[in-house]
C-alpha cells in the first residue's frame, strides 16, 4: 500500500508539473503575441504617416534625425533595464516596459516597410512564423537536453554581434550574406532552446505569485526577440526591395 501511495503521489506530481508548464508557456506565448501585434500595428502606422516618418528620417539627407536615433537605440536600453531590474521592478512595471518596448520596436521597424515590398514582408513573416512554430514545438516536446547547446548558441550570438558591428564599417555584401545565414541558424536554435528552458521554469513556478507573472513577461521578451531577429535575418534573403 505504501508503494502504491508513493507511486500515485509521483504520478500526480508529474501531472501537476506538466499542467503548470503548459499554463506557463501558454501565458508566455499570449504576451509574446500581444507584443508582436503592437509592434506590427505601430510599424504600419508610422510607415503610412508621412509626418511621423519625417520626424524619424530627415527627408533632405535621408539620415536619421535625433529622435530617429533615439528610437533606433532605445530598445537596447529597455531590454537591459528589464533584465537588470527583474528583482526590483513589480510585475506591472515589467509589463508596462514590455508594452512600451514593443511599440518603440514597431517605430524602429517601420523603415523596413519603406524599403521592402509588402508582399515580400508578408511572405517573410509567414516563413518566420512557420519556422518559429516548428522549433518551438521541437523545444517543447523533445526529450533531448538542449541546455548543452545553450552556451554554443550564446557564444555564436556574441560572435554574430561583433561581426555585424565590423561589417558596418566594411559594408561587404558577401559578409552580410554570411552573417544573415548564421543569424538564421542561431535564432532558429535559440527558439527551441528558450522554449525548453521556459517549459522547465514553468514546471516549478507557483501560480498567483508575483515572480511568476514577472517570469512570464521575461519569457515573452525572450521569445519575442527570437522571433523578431529571425524575421529580420530571413528578410535579407526573402525581401524584395522597392
Amino acid at each position: 500500500m505504501l508503494t502504491e501511495r508513493i507511486f500515485n503521489q509521483t504520478v500526480q506530481s508529474k501531472v501537476e508539473s506538466a499542467d503548470m508548464a503548459k499554463n506557463f508557456i501558454a501565458n508566455v506565448f499570449a504576451w509574446m503575441g500581444i507584443a508582436l501585434a503592437l509592434t506590427a500595428f505601430t510599424a504600419y502606422y508610422f510607415a503610412t504617416n508621412e509626418n511621423l516618418i519625417s520626424a524619424l528620417l530627415n527627408p533632405q539627407t535621408g539620415g536619421f534625425t535625433t529622435l530617429g536615433w533615439i528610437v533606433m537605440l532605445s530598445p537596447i536600453g529597455f531590454v537591459l533595464a528589464m533584465s537588470m531590474g527583474f528583482q526590483r521592478f513589480s510585475a506591472g512595471t515589467l509589463t508596462l516596459l514590455f508594452g512600451v518596448y514593443s511599440i518603440i520596436m514597431g517605430a524602429s521597424l517601420s523603415f523596413i516597410l519603406l524599403v521592402f515590398t509588402s508582399a515580400s514582408i508578408f511572405k517573410t513573416f509567414a516563413v518566420t512564423a512557420g519556422m518559429f512554430g516548428i522549433m518551438a514545438f521541437v523545444g517543447y516536446t523533445t526529450k533531448t537536453d538542449l541546455s548543452k547547446f545553450g552556451s554554443i548558441l550564446f557564444m555564436g550570438l556574441i560572435g554574430l554581434i561583433i561581426a555585424s558591428v565590423i561589417n558596418m564599417f566594411l559594408q561587404s555584401g558577401t559578409f552580410d550574406y554570411i552573417i544573415s545565414f548564421i543569424g538564421v541558424l542561431i535564432f532558429t536554435g535559440l527558439t527551441a532552446y528558450d522554449v525548453q528552458t521556459l517549459k522547465r521554469i514553468g514546471a516549478g513556478v507557483e501560480y498567483g505569485h508575483e515572480n511568476t507573472r514577472k517570469l512570464v513577461i521575461m519569457g515573452a521578451l525572450r521569445l519575442y526577440l527570437d522571433f523578431i531577429n529571425l524575421f529580420l535575418f530571413l528578410l535579407r534573403f526573402l525581401g524584395d526591395r522597392r
